[in-house]
């Protein structure tokens, strides 16, 4: 899913620093002092990065799944 924009409870803006923290912590840095580098000091905002699911690319095949089934029901 995609990352909210502003944060639910203070409004921050923490959209444009989700990619940067998760390329970081990809390559082996520490979360906590990621989130302290791009600025993210509230634990409001901090909770909107820390436990955002990216499930899209789990989702999208079943996705795709549906659609082929109902045009080859259209196609019939």
């Amino acid at each position: 899913m995609l990352i909210p924009v502003r944060c639910f409870t203070c409004g921050f803006v923490i959209a444009d620093k989700y990619s940067e923290y998760r390329e970081r912590v990809k390559r082996g840095e520490d979360p906590a002092k990621v989130l302290d580098d791009l600025g993210v000091k509230r634990y409001c905002c901090r909770r909107m990065i820390v436990s955002n699911v990216d499930i899209i690319e789990e989702i999208l095949p079943y996705y795709e799944a549906i659609y082929r089934q109902a045009w080859q029901q259209a196609e019939r």
